[in-house]
């Protein structure tokens, strides 16, 4: 990887350029940087300097900005592309979204550039991310397929309808159907005979649901019919399998007037597909490392029928030494806890575990009763029945081995090639597991470590309005409870949620530059003291708004006393031009402020400030949000803490 992003910027002011680049260093993203101004220079710069970053100006002298995305989404389609422009109309902003834009950010915002940026870096990431498992999915449809026709017995699946989804060249041979043929048909109905059919349909919906049925996990003798109408007697292997969370029946399928070649090595990779597919699904809904390493475990037992998995960590805080993580199985508990933590230099050497974990190879066991090395693990292992092992690496980033899954079984030679394959993607699968979830705890907790941050920056400025203004700030506490139960009421995510609640708690702070004796009168203001106090909302903004909140709050203090039909200060905003969270923090102000005592005048009453929000409901005031103020006082009890 590299070690500081390739950004491209489309910019014909370079003073425009420097901005840029200035806010993206104050968040710490280190970047290279190239500025272009023709579409020659562009193309160029597309192939030379292969940007990680587009970020482009919509409109220049020569060069227009949609023409640039078109380039770029062609010579260079996974790198995200943002438009940075000084104006742009929403109807074209949506526009470049639709032509496959990842953002766009005004030159006058310049705050929401660096979450649009590490949002559209984290996005190509995720769909690079997703790329590679359709590729891995792929490989092993393919790698399925391979060792579906490589069998001597005929091999169909059937999807929760009784469709057939697969059938190999030797169930080719058995009924005479080619399988371009069969895809899609009815099994039941083409290859099984009649009086078949009643059972079928009796015993079919169960398994739809549950991937349950009599004839599930057992071996019977049945007829199957030809293309030509004659029957023959086969011997039927049924198994169910959970394929894009639909269950599939996977027959394996014997003509008995043959010999039996290849019974053992098909159901055994039966049982490791199922395997696999069981293990994949865990790891699509895995959230908690750990519990996804028991989880693995026990489905490699349970499904895969081995007698114990275990999962051993390198120990970082001792070297030399094996730390188990999670385990399952006969005995499980038992082997586990009794296998050395540390070992010295000659028993390292003998035991797989450890060379699989310090050289990143594949061992096998194929006979622990005849293997040499590691004297202390045989003896514990032919004590409980296990006769073969398999010990597979686990690696994170950049190939580094972190652990290793150990899995036994109770015959000799368990792990063939086919599954020897099978199993090595397993491990792979399960590594990236482990590092997808601890990348994304990191995620979380600086995300968290932010937020608290920033919530620590809004208590410090809440306490120090409260030590000028112990009225005002009882206002915005009061303010802060009534606006976050009606954004919780509209159904707001949590997160813009957070937003309205400490955007109220600062949303007066422009208050801190007016005298205090013009705040406490008791009497009515002049002309220009009451100047002085609309002046609140503009100096609120210019206090907080070089500050990198995640939500709006520089907005909600700015808009908060702007009305829906454009009466309001200080510029006169009409309906959706402003800010959601700022409309709610107008109604839970209004409420508030005649709720509550006055220096000038005495409290009016909550049933007074429903009625005066009411009165001008859609023209004042967002119809969704005094519904929904109304609501939490007069039918949910709602009151000021």
């Amino acid at each position: 990887m590299r070690d500081a992003l390739h950004i491209l910027q489309l910019e014909d002011e370079p003073a425009d350029a420097e901005l840029t680049e200035r806010e993206l260093r104050k968040a710490g993203i280190a970047f290279v940087s190239r500025r272009v101004l023709t579409r020659d220079a562009f193309v160029a710069a597309l192939e030379e300097f292969r940007p990680d970053l587009i970020l482009a100006d919509y409109r220049l002298p020569a060069f227009d900005g949609l023409e640039a995305l078109r380039l770029a989404q062609e010579k260079l389609p996974d790198v995200p592309f943002i438009f940075l422009s000084g104006a742009m109309g929403e109807e074209f902003a949506i526009e470049t979204l639709h032509q496959g834009a990842a953002d766009y950010v005004l030159k006058g915002r310049l705050s929401k550039l660096v979450p649009a940026v590490e949002r559209a870096l984290q996005n190509a990431e995720e769909r690079r991310a997703r790329k590679e498992a359709d590729a891995a999915l792929r490989d092993s449809a393919e790698r399925f397929r391979n060792m579906t026709e490589s069998a001597q017995d005929g091999i169909v699946i059937i999807d929760d309808n009784g469709l057939i989804t697969d059938w190999n060249s030797a169930a080719e041979r058995m009924f005479g159907y080619r399988r371009q043929e069969v895809l899609g048909k009815d099994m039941h109905a083409l290859a099984a005979p009649p009086r078949y059919l009643d059972d079928y349909r009796q015993h079919w919906p169960n398994f739809r649901t549950s991937g349950r049925g009599a004839v599930i996990g057992t071996t019977i003798e049945a007829a199957g019919l030809r293309r030509d109408g004659g029957e023959f007697p086969v011997e039927l292997s049924i198994s169910a399998a959970p394929i894009q969370g639909r269950w599939h029946a996977i027959g394996i399928i014997r003509d008995i007037s043959e010999r039996k070649r290849g019974e053992r090595a098909l159901q055994r990779s039966n049982r490791f597909l199922r395997t696999l597919s069981r293990c994949n699904e865990t790891l699509i809904h895995a959230t908690d490392e750990f519990q996804l390493l028991r989880d693995m475990c026990r489905l490699i037992v349970e499904v895969g029928e081995f007698p114990l998995a275990w999962v051993g960590y390198v120990d970082s805080g001792q070297p030399q030494s094996i730390a188990p993580m999670a385990w399952f199985g006969e005995h499980a508990e038992e082997f586990v806890a009794d296998h050395k933590a540390s070992w010295p230099e000659e028993e390292r050497l003998g035991c797989p575990m450890c060379v699989t974990l310090n050289t990143g190879d594949i061992q096998t066991v194929k006979d622990i009763s005849a293997y040499g090395g590691c004297a202390p693990c045989q003896v514990r292992a032919r004590l409980f029945g296990y006769c073969s092992s398999i010990f597979l690496p686990l690696k994170g980033a950049g190939g580094t081995v972190v652990g290793a899954l150990a899995i036994y079984a109770r015959e000799t030679d368990a792990f063939g090639r086919d599954e020897y394959a099978i199993l090595a993607e397993l491990a792979a699968d399960l590594a990236f597991g482990i590092t997808t979830l601890r990348e994304r705890g990191a995620r979380e907790e600086s995300a968290r470590q932010l937020e608290r941050a920033l919530e620590g920056t809004i208590q410090a400025i809440a306490t120090t309005i409260e030590a000028r203004d112990p009225y005002t700030a009882g206002h915005q506490k009061r303010v802060s409870q009534l606006a976050e139960a009606i954004a919780r009421a509209l159904a707001m995510p949590e997160e813009r949620v957070g937003g309205v609640r400490h955007g109220a708690e600062i949303h007066d702070i422009g208050k801190i530059y007016i005298p205090a004796e013009i705040l406490s009168r008791p009497g009515r203001l002049n002309d220009v003291e009451f100047k002085l106090i609309k002046m609140h909302p503009e100096v609120g903004y210019d206090i907080v708004k070089d500050i990198d909140f995640p939500w709006p709050v520089a907005d909600m203090i700015l808009q908060h006393h702007e009305r829906l039909n454009g009466e309001g200060y200080p510029r006169g905003l009409k309906g959706d031009e402003i800010v959601l969270e700022a409309r709610i923090l107008a109604v839970a102000d209004v409420v508030d402020a005649m709720a509550s005592h006055r220096p000038y005048r005495a409290a009016l009453g909550v049933d007074a400030a429903l009625e005066e929000i009411e009165r001008h409901r859609g023209e004042l005031y967002d119809g969704a949000v005094v519904d929904a103020c109304i609501s939490l006082f007069r039918r949910q009890g709602f009151s000021f803490a």
